[in-house]
């Protein structure tokens, strides 16, 4: 007997067939679009995304903050809430602000020889990029340091390896460490291009560096003039390479050419002048980076007139009073009376016993 044949003949179409799918492009920012991005270093106090609003009242489409206290060392870890990042994150998305830069702790000090303060260094520059990956920061903005007696050479092998070992098991998604310039002061590193470019040389990190202004100036740099200006840049580019520097910190100096000393003042008040502000903002080598001030507060509107000049050098006019007066003035420090101050001095009159008086009377006082 012949067994019938009860198997099914299947065909397929090709539209059919499972193709996984490829993932998605990253969303590019909104603020890479090529225009213009002028910001300013705005605070944290009370809130986080109160810097953001700060930042927009000013007429700013970027800023910079510190992520915590810049002169002191927390005390355990300092995450910062994911509630509170959430927030900060879809607010800034909201306001179209960017590039967020964070910059470091003023205590941090990579290259430092001393293994106490090194280790201490690591630690917190660790929490740096945990709270800027939390925040969803572009870019962290760090000092490189001082060598103190070890000299440049070891100090570089220090930074670079200390980043490495601040990054260690932390996926950065796109967050950019810069290495800043500096002025020059003490044993500071960074001062000369040539050094930033050995710490960039030296780690495996995909490093930026973000150029100052007044630490260039200061360190000797004269951008005054277009002549120099143009030198300058040449400098950089033949050194570390311009497409490595993505921010432009824009601060007039205090103090004069080659003084090594760090000294920020008002846009167009010091000694580099509004002019050549005008030439660095409009300077096609420098398009596309962001423009971030770090400017004095010394009287109420100084940070909206100095976000105001940056947008007038490049044609852009906003109004100087608005509904936010912005941060309020540093508090100038009081002078403290001497440890062997002279009593005469004291504001506050003590009174003398009459053996005292009858002595001062008896040498004609």
């Amino acid at each position: 007997m012949t067994e019938e044949n009860h198997g099914i003949n299947l065909t397929f179409d090709a539209a059919d067939e499972y193709r996984p799918e490829a993932p998605p492009p990253p969303e590019i920012p909104a603020w890479k679009n090529g225009s213009t991005r002028i910001g300013i270093h705005t605070s944290i106090a009370g809130d986080l995304s109160g810097a953001l609003e700060i930042a927009h009242a000013l007429g700013a489409n970027a800023l910079q903050i510190f992520s915590s206290s810049p002169r002191m060392w927390v005390r355990g870890p300092s995450r910062i809430s994911e509630a509170d990042a959430t927030r900060f994150r879809e607010r800034r998305k909201a306001l179209g602000l960017g590039p967020l830069v964070i910059h470091d702790n003023y205590l941090i000090n990579l290259a430092s020889p001393n293994p106490v303060l090194r280790t201490r260094s690591v630690q917190a520059f660790h929490q740096e990029i945990v709270r800027a990956l939390a925040l969803g920061a572009d870019f962290l903005v760090a000092h490189p340091g001082c060598c103190m007696e070890s000299g440049a050479d070891a100090a570089v092998a220090s930074i670079a390896n200390g980043l490495k070992q601040a990054t260690r098991g932390l996926k950065l998604d796109g967050l950019e460490i810069l290495l800043e310039n500096t002025a020059g002061q003490g044993t500071s590193m960074g001062s000369k291009f040539e050094e930033l470019r050995a710490v960039l040389d030296a780690s495996d990190l995909p490093l930026g560096v973000c150029i100052d202004t007044a630490h260039t100036f200061a360190a000797g740099w004269d951008i005054r003039t277009a002549e120099g200006l143009d030198r300058t840049l040449q400098a950089i580019d033949s050194t570390i390479g311009l497409e490595r520097v993505r921010v432009v910190h824009v601060n007039d100096s205090k103090t004069h050419l080659g003084s090594r000393v760090d000294r920020h003042e008002h846009i167009g008040k010091g000694r580099i002048g509004l002019e050549s502000f005008g030439r660095i903002l409009n300077h096609p080598q420098l398009a596309g980076r962001a423009f971030i001030l770090e400017t004095p507060i010394d009287k109420p509107g100084d940070d909206r007139r100095n976000v105001a000049a940056l947008w007038k050098l490049r044609g852009v006019v906003i109004p100087v009073n608005g509904a936010r007066d912005g941060m309020k003035p540093r508090r100038k420090k009081k002078s403290k009376v001497r440890a062997h101050g002279n009593v005469s001095r004291r504001k506050t009159a003590v009174k003398s016993s009459p053996r005292a008086s009858a002595r001062r009377k008896s040498r004609g006082k």
